[in-house]
């Protein structure tokens, strides 16, 4: 979007579903984590572009530095990433083919392949890194109480439709 609205169209379009259809705030409030969402996503995506990199090849480079080994099973790194089996897959087969991860094999489970990160992908994680910190991940506007109750919010929404358990 090159210029600002001159009114805000999500309050606008509240203002017309609560007149129209009924109570609007869900509405409003999913259309606004909608269109956050979107300034995210652009923000962070144009912080990574320059590294080579996507939000998910992302989170999986910094998956791997976390690990203990610096190296998960695909599966697990399906489960802690949330994605299916194939969005893993895709991710890792990119992560390799640019040299910023390698499959080894388990060393005591034939059946399990591990993937490591790799020198190069250490550099490249931490560059991306300092990239999206710089940009705050794209959120701004907030101070950082606020931060800290969205994402208080965000994981009260996140329990109860059964993305984790404890």
């Amino acid at each position: 979007m090159s210029r600002p609205l001159p009114f805000d169209p999500i309050a606008r379009a509240a203002q017309l579903w609560e007149a129209r259809i009924g109570p609007s705030s869900t509405m409003a409030a999913v259309t606004g984590i909608m269109r956050v969402q979107q300034i995210i996503q652009s923000a962070v995506d144009g912080a990574l572009k320059p590294h080579g990199l996507t939000f998910a090849r992302y989170e999986a480079l910094v998956l791997l530095t976390f690990a203990r080994a610096s190296s998960l099973p695909m599966r697990v790194m399906g489960e802690r990433l949330q994605l299916h089996p194939t969005s893993v897959t895709n991710i890792v087969d990119r992560l390799e083919k640019d040299g910023l991860v390698k499959r080894v094999p388990h060393p005591t489970d034939r059946r399990t392949t591990l993937v490591e990160i790799t020198e190069e992908g250490r550099v490249r994680r931490e560059e991306a890194t300092k990239a999206v910190t710089e940009i705050d991940f794209g959120l701004t506007g907030l101070t950082g109480k606020q931060t800290e109750q969205l994402t208080d919010l965000l994981t009260k929404v996140r329990k109860a439709t059964g993305d984790f358990t404890e």
